[in-house]
């Protein structure tokens, strides 16, 4: 039993993480960063197994596994390839905003290597039937007689990461695809006692590296005192969607106050959110509460600029941001595809001046209003291909 000794020993190191926590003495704090690494540890299952040969897009972060800022407009999906193979990929482009596959040398699977995007793929660029379906080979060569849509596919290519967003969550109808290993026979394999124990050593160490990457992030976040500030990142080379604007930072609720962030729209752009996680990274419950909104969901004022308002309790707006009971935690928005990336503004607002702060047709959202949103917000995640 030596083998499950050590991997036992080696998550049970992942609890050396807490030094990363601003203090490791809160036992709030510990509780919720214990919760992260069994999180980290189960989203960590979806890809443990992965099988080049077999591949199949798999969920690694959802509504349940949210960590690493999950978007909440997103879909997710990560499949493990050889480079060196062929593949085939068939299925509906679905009607979401956009669907986009980052074909990678690296990834963030149980068994990946940190690697750099090889390219984006825009599905929107498919030949599609009169029913919306596509068909995709990837390849180091296109086939003779291959008549479909084909990509160049680079040796080193060892992912494909999928994210299909949706403005109308549950009403819009979701892709879906299939994956197949063409270029080889289909002959499954019963996996040998080494490969097993192998990959369970890897999924041991999960925890560590998934939930040292989230904690990393938010210690660099308190170095830089981003509090109630933003910074702009493109996330290149770090699995951001190439070309889009990212701005982030922390957020601090002070008694009596609400923070506001205000922000220009850009003339065009194809996609933009805002969301809010905590100071784990994880991303706040976004199907109970309105913790995040989007292009489609927000209210935009009649000066058309964009205004949110983060409050611990409802403070009776539309584009109300509910951080989940965390007087502290991270705030991103990102344009994607935008003709511009409008630089958002917080600043702290006393609770009892919020309505002079707000131009002055705001309208109010009752409570009865806001118990109806939430519930058809919690219905339309539900409704979305989240496993």
């Amino acid at each position: 039993m030596s083998g499950w000794d050590e991997r036992i020993a080696a998550l049970g190191a992942t609890s050396e993480l807490l030094r990363l926590l601003a203090d490791p003495e809160d036992l709030q704090a510990a509780a919720e960063a214990e919760r992260l690494f069994w999180m980290t540890l189960a989203s960590g299952w979806f890809t443990a197994f992965a099988d080049a040969d077999f591949p199949d897009f798999v969920p690694a972060v959802n509504t349940h596994l949210n960590c690493v800022g999950t978007n909440p407009d997103f879909i997710y999906g990560t499949a493990t390839i050889d480079g060196t193979g062929s593949y085939l990929l068939t299925g509906e482009r679905g009607d979401g905003l956009f669907l986009l596959m980052d074909i990678a040398a690296g990834g963030l699977g149980v068994m990946d290597r940190p690697g750099s995007s090889l390219g984006l793929l825009d599905f929107d660029t498919l030949s599609l039937d009169h029913q919306g379906r596509f068909s995709l080979l990837l390849s180091a060569d296109r086939p003779a007689d291959w008549l479909g849509d084909w990509h160049y596919l680079d040796p080193s290519a060892c992912s494909l990461s999928l994210r299909q967003a949706s403005y109308d969550w549950g009403a819009s109808r979701e892709a879906r695809i299939a994956i197949e290993r063409t270029d080889k026979a289909h002959h499954p394999r019963r996996r040998s006692a080494s490969e097993i124990a192998e990959r369970l050593s890897a999924l041991a160490a999960y925890p560590k590296r998934l939930s040292g990457m989230a904690l990393g992030f938010i210690a660099g976040q308190r170095g830089k005192e981003l509090w109630n500030r933003l910074e702009h990142d493109n996330w290149a080379g770090q699995g951001g969607v190439p070309g889009q604007h990212y701005y982030q930072g922390l957020f601090r609720l002070e008694p009596g106050k609400v923070l506001l962030l205000e922000t220009e729209l850009p003339d065009q752009v194809r996609y933009w959110n805002v969301q809010l996680s905590d100071m784990l990274w994880n991303s706040v419950d976004w199907m109970n509460r309105q913790s995040s909104l989007n292009g489609g969901q927000a209210r935009i004022d009649s000066d058309g600029r964009f205004r949110a308002v983060i409050a611990l309790d409802d403070p009776g707006v539309p584009n109300w941001l509910d951080p989940g009971g965390n007087c502290e935690g991270a705030i991103m928005l990102r344009w994607t595809e935008a003709s511009s990336g409008p630089q958002p503004s917080l600043r702290l607002v006393d609770l009892a001046d919020l309505r002079k702060a707000l131009p002055v047709d705001t309208p109010e959202v009752a409570q009865v209003i806001r118990e109806a949103q939430l519930r058809a917000r919690r219905r339309g995640v539900q409704l979305r291909r989240r496993w």
